[in-house]
């Protein structure tokens, strides 16, 4: 989700309500601990260098359970960040979230609520490595082929 989703679905809302994926809701007092813009700079497995920014929201969970954090007050926080930090209404939107360790989501809706959606990790370079779309092998023959294949030095792992 961007920014510009994000800030336009708040103005409809008292109280933003996030859940994650099972469908457990976070705890209505949770509390908005950073907000801020991330810059990745790197080379991925293929050799290819890039670039990437989003805006990071942060979401944590304290024992005060009378605390609200109302969409207006959210939404003046963004606006705030973003003037601060000259921020794109056009940033893709990252959550971080605290479960047994910290975790990464992105942003849907689902009606009033905001989803948020875990994260995976990816080749970005598979033409490079030589990862196809699929592997398609009949049934008999995928036992031998993960034996044979498996993190050997001609598997077909990064």
């Amino acid at each position: 989700m961007k920014i510009s989703d994000f800030k336009a679905a708040l103005k409809e809302q008292e109280y933003p309500i996030f859940k994650l994926e099972n469908g457990k809701a976070l705890a209505p007092h949770y509390h908005l601990t950073e907000l801020g813009k991330i810059t990745k700079d790197y080379i991925d497995c293929g050799g290819n260098h890039r670039q990437e920014s989003w805006l990071n929201l942060q979401l944590w969970e304290a024992h005060d359970y009378e605390h609200r954090l109302s969409a207006t007050k959210l939404l003046g926080i963004i606006r705030k960040t973003e003037r601060q930090l000259a921020l794109s209404e056009d940033f893709d939107l990252e959550i971080e979230y605290q479960g047994s360790t910290i975790g990464r989501y992105t942003l849907d809706r689902e009606g009033e609520t905001f989803l948020l959606k875990a994260t995976q990790t990816d080749c970005l370079a598979k033409d490079s490595c030589g990862i196809p779309d699929a592997i398609s092998l009949p049934i008999k023959e995928l036992a031998s082929a993960v034996s044979d294949n498996c993190c050997g030095p001609n598997s077909i792992c990064c």
